[in-house]
């Protein structure tokens, strides 16, 4: 194949197999809300006779997919997902998804780009790309953890969460100042998180490098942030184009969110026989 032959998107066509369809849509059933299943819950939810529930669930565990608990006879999530998380990461996994968007953006826009994910009360960097500008750093920026109450690319995180669960995982805990502009005061902290609620994006100039600005979007999977796209350059540099960022930042952190949306899963249809 080559780079011009065109690639049918996933959603183009309708599943080939009922049967797949069924065992992949129910393994994406799976999530923080619901991460247990039973049997009448599945046959509830897609539509099913309660022995083709049964058997979806039972080849799912046979094969390590699901494990089921005795006692219960409800199913989770087993090692055989581990497995297959365990290969895409070692083939680049989140990094190699996210890294094309990353390198249109900074193409485009001549700023380096970067992707974090939360890491308790950091953001750390899955992946960065260089911009025309030069790297930031002199060394790599996969990896580095931003606190979160320092800069943009934490603060466009965590102002997307409850004010409750933020409260909870920042105040009552020593905040570090990496410059003048460093804000550790509960109240003005709150003040800039209302601002990305209200803006779509955050924006800082040495909250925690004193020599980099930086622009920051949530990247949504639903109503739900799972990470912040950021471009960022020396001070000077950035503070004359900030304006001209935010829409390609918003458009791409927007993109990112439906690459890492999985479908919904279907829903079977009229109760049958596999």
């Amino acid at each position: 194949m080559t780079d011009s032959t065109p690639v049918t998107p996933v959603t183009a066509t309708p599943p080939p197999l009922q049967t797949a369809d069924r065992v992949l849509s129910l393994l994406l059933s799976f999530d923080r809300e619901r991460p247990e299943w039973g049997v009448t819950d599945v046959a509830t939810e897609f539509g099913l006779d309660k022995s083709v529930a049964q058997r979806l669930l039972a080849a799912l565990a046979y094969r390590g997919f699901l494990v089921s608990d005795a006692r219960s006879r409800r199913y989770r999530l087993g090692p055989a997902v581990w497995h297959l998380a365990r290969v895409w990461e070692r083939d680049g996994g989140l990094a190699s998804l996210v890294r094309p968007t990353l390198r249109a953006m900074t193409d485009a826009v001549g700023v380096s780009a970067l992707f974090a994910v939360p890491d308790g009360v950091h953001m750390r960097c899955v992946t960065a790309v260089d911009g025309a500008t030069g790297p930031l750093r002199f060394y790599g920026l996969e990896g580095e953890l931003y606190p979160a109450h320092a800069g943009a690319t934490s603060r466009a995180y965590f102002g997307m969460l409850a004010p409750g669960d933020r409260a909870a995982l920042l105040y009552g805990r020593p905040m570090a100042r990496f410059s003048d502009r460093t804000l550790t005061d509960p109240a003005l902290l709150e003040e800039r998180f209302a601002e990305v609620r209200r803006n779509g994006y955050a924006y800082s100039e040495g909250e925690y490098d004193p020599e980099t600005a930086a622009l920051a979007a949530p990247v949504m999977v639903g109503r739900r942030p799972v990470g912040t796209l950021s471009v960022a350059a020396p001070l000077d540099t950035f503070r004359a184009r900030k304006a001209e960022l935010v829409a390609p930042l918003l458009q791409a952190a927007t993109d990112l969110g439906k690459l890492l949306t999985p479908l919904r899963p279907r829903r079977a249809g009229p109760a049958g026989r596999l």
